[in-house]
């Protein structure tokens, strides 16, 4: 807390960019045009191969574990055709619970991870009369692992694979402990999986594990391998190259300078950008996602963090209003906030206005004044010393929350698969969404609560939990840590029953859960940047894959 003049503020003192200047030059990449020829030859080889077995049913295990490497190389945006073809094929050919080929359990997760929603009747053979997982599966890792992560797909009453979670957990565990597989492929393989399935990894970190662990195997197809690493590196120059974008436009503001009581975030704002979305088409949506999380940043800070009510109130109005007239009215701080939000939209509206979509901004700026409203109310509640039921505290912070803000931004100029059906059926918040929303504040509020009750902040819902029901911190972690895991579950239900919009529309909310699990796992990540978060944006941005 500190005391500016007669004025009282709540301070936070939050650590400084780790980055310096590092992404203020771009320099292009020479010889683009030469690896993109290599590319093209090696896309056309795989298409080949994809169609060629499609008509082989003796084939489709091969053709299923080809499709599941694809997408976890990173590079099922180069055969989306070929990838959604072959899995309509075998949906025609096999039903929903008749899969004639090996490898069950990769078929399922495969088939669920892209919005088919076969049975889970399929893993009944799996179990012995007595209901108990049958002895050869104990000792076959593999198929353990495999098994495993296709659990990670379930829906809420799918108890064939509740149960099968528990028994490949616990039996992976033991394998783990065992000293004859320490220093292992597969031991690396076991706890990684443990650590975090695959479900919940983002994209493009998960691709990058893959493709050095891919590269181990015997079955490893040298010409996929390849076009993996080549793709790589491409989109990652597009990367770098809009990354010096954002931070050449967020560094015109001088945070560091106008705005010290904030975080200065603008590389990590990109990072949870493009964990929501990395493919190229996705560039201008991406661009903008990442102004949008790093003024979301600003406004939580400038809420939370530095503004008295009063200033905030009057704050708030100028926003609803839209307007650089209402500059003047603004203490010095706010008027730069205020031109910075501005700013942050000027880009995407002439995007938009070129697709013949500007009235789409009209629904973005909808979920943001929901969003600054709930923020506004948690300010008032901190300045009344209120401390708000756990119900009143989910209705402001999750169903107006600044996830349902980054989620409807991130549908912005994504293409014509966004309708205004689209925005609003987001604005709705649909069970998929509210999931998502829901799963996002608990890891959130769980990581970052004990700081910010160190200011005067309105009282976490961890806070409003333990005084509403009489029970201790640990207590209330346990239930939302089972809630976050339970949410997860709803998602992928959720997914697969919605009809109302496509499906790369889903892939945004599943996205935006799985940054949360990089971003915000045991510990804030974002705010206080360490060496495992900084270890990842090297990854994706800075350093290319030796090919």
């Amino acid at each position: 807390m500190s005391v500016q003049g007669n004025v009282i503020r709540p301070t936070a003192n939050f650590p400084p960019s780790v980055w310096g200047d590092q992404f203020l030059t771009y320099d292009e990449q020479e010889d683009q045009a030469g690896l993109e020829k290599v590319v093209e030859d090696l896309k056309d080889k795989l298409r080949q191969e994809i169609l060629g077995n499609l008509d082989v049913p003796a084939q489709h295990t091969n053709l299923l574990r080809l499709i599941d490497s694809i997408q976890r190389l990173g590079i099922a945006y180069y055969f989306e055709e070929e990838v959604d073809r072959t899995l309509h094929h075998f949906y025609d050919a096999y039903g929903d619970n008749n899969w004639t080929g090996g490898a069950t359990s990769v078929w399922f997760r495969v088939m669920r991870q892209q919005g088919f929603f076969v049975s889970s009747e399929v893993f009944k053979s799996y179990k012995d009369k007595n209901g108990a997982f049958k002895e050869p599966l104990e000792n076959d890792i593999a198929g353990l692992l495999e098994l495993y992560e296709a659990t990670y797909l379930r829906v809420p009453g799918e108890v064939i694979l509740d149960d099968a979670l528990a028994f490949t957990k616990a039996r992976l565990d033991d394998i783990s402990n065992d000293p004859l597989w320490r220093n292992s492929i597969i031991h690396t393989q076991i706890i990684e999986a443990l650590k975090q399935p695959m479900h919940k990894r983002v994209p493009r970190l998960e691709a990058l594990r893959y493709i050095a662990f891919y590269q181990q195997q015997a079955s490893c197809n040298e010409s996929l391998l390849k076009l993996a690493k080549l793709g790589f590196n491409l989109l990652q120059s597009l990367h770098k190259k809009e990354l010096s974008q954002v931070y050449n436009w967020w560094k015109g503001f001088d945070v560091p300078t106008n705005l010290a009581y904030a975080r200065n975030r603008s590389v990590e704002s990109y990072f949870w950008s493009l964990s929501v979305f990395f493919e190229p088409k996705y560039s201008q949506s991406r661009m903008f996602l990442a102004k949008v999380i790093a003024m979301e940043t600003i406004l939580d800070d400038t809420y939370d963090a530095y503004g008295t009510y009063e200033e905030l109130e009057i704050f708030t109005a100028a926003i609803h209003r839209w307007s650089v007239t209402c500059l003047d009215a603004l203490p010095e701080k706010y008027k730069l906030v205020y031109r910075m939000l501005l700013s942050s939209y000027e880009d995407m509206e002439k995007i938009l206005t070129k697709m013949g979509k500007a009235h789409h901004l009209n629904y973005i700026r909808e979920a943001m004044m929901e969003y600054i409203e709930s923020y506004l109310k948690e300010a008032k509640w901190a300045n009344e010393e209120y401390i708000p039921t756990v119900e009143e505290h989910k209705e402001v912070t999750i169903l107006s929350s600044g996830y349902k803000y980054a989620l409807v931004a991130s549908f912005a100029a994504m293409g014509d698969e966004i309708t205004d059906k689209t925005f609003k059926w987001a604005l709705t918040m649909p069970p998929v969404a509210k999931a998502c929303c829901m799963l996002c504040r608990i890891m959130d509020d769980i990581v970052t609560h004990k700081e910010e009750q160190e200011r005067m902040h309105v009282a976490s819902v961890i806070q409003c939990y333990m005084k509403e029901f009489d029970v201790t911190e640990q207590h209330v972690y346990n239930v939302f840590n089972t809630k976050v895991e339970d949410a997860w579950v709803e998602m992928n239900e959720e997914s697969l029953k919605c009809k109302d919009v496509k499906w790369p529309v889903i892939m945004r909310v599943i996205n935006l859960a799985r940054a949360m699990d990089v971003l915000y796992k045991n510990k804030d990540h974002y705010t206080h940047v360490g060496p495992e978060l900084i270890n990842h944006i090297k990854s994706l941005v800075v350093d290319p894959i030796m090919a």
